[in-house]
Order: C-alpha cells, then sequence, then structure tokens
C-alpha cells in the first residue's frame, strides 16, 4: 500500500512538482491550495505526510500545523514545512507549533525525496 502525502500549497506549479516527484517514486499524493483546504482533507483521510507552505491565503502553513497537531489522528504524523521562509525565527515558530522538519524552495527533487523518505519510508 503506497504511502499518502498531503501537499499544501497555493501555487500551482510548487503542487505539481512536488505531485510529479512524490508519484514518481510512488507515493500517493493528495493535493490542497491553502491550509483550510488542506484541513479539511487532512479530515477526510489520515495522510502518512503532510507538506505545507507557510505563505497562503485563507489559512497559513503554521495555522495548519497547529490545528493539524490538535486533532488527535495526527499528533504523530510527521509535518514538514516546505517554504521560501528560511530565518531562524520562522523556523523556531515552526518547531513549536510542531513541524518536524523544514525544507526551503526552491528545492531539489531529490533532496525532497530524501527527507521523505527517512521521515515515512
Amino acid at each position: 500500500m503506497a504511502k499518502t502525502v498531503l501537499s499544501v500549497d497555493d501555487s500551482s506549479s510548487i503542487r505539481q512538482m512536488v505531485a510529479f516527484t512524490l508519484k514518481g517514486a510512488g507515493y500517493e499524493v493528495i493535493e490542497a491550495v491553502d491550509g483550510q483546504d488542506g484541513l479539511n482533507k487532512a479530515k477526510m483521510k489520515t495522510v502518512d505526510l503532510v507538506l505545507t507552505d507557510q505563505n497562503m491565503p485563507v489559512m497559513d502553513g503554521l495555522t495548519l500545523i497547529r490545528t493539524l497537531r490538535s486533532m488527535p489522528s495526527y499528533r504523530t504524523v510527521p509535518i514538514l514545512m516546505l517554504t521560501t521562509e528560511s530565518s531562524d525565527a520562522m523556523k523556531m515558530q515552526g518547531k513549536s507549533a510542531g513541524a518536524t522538519g523544514w525544507l526551503v524552495k526552491p528545492f531539489d527533487p531529490a533532496k525532497l525525496l530524501e527527507v521523505v523518505r527517512k521521515v515515512i519510508g
């Protein structure tokens, strides 16, 4: 059974690149256009990993992480930030919200796969 990744980003080109990279490696990918859409999809099906951007309309990534972490089914699911934000202060906020890790855009597909394999196999 393929592991499922929820990719949350308001940029369709980033979602397409993430989906292309992960599907090529055998993962199932569910795409969401913002944090609220991601939350709705996460409630419909518990996934193995959440990849989220920070800066999005409707609901940002940190709010999404905090909301997911408050749900019993997402207390231990890895959540990676995939964002242009790279300041230490923002990374600290991500960690305190419950982010498992941090990747900076633009991302290297090989590095993305390496990190995803490390956290969910």
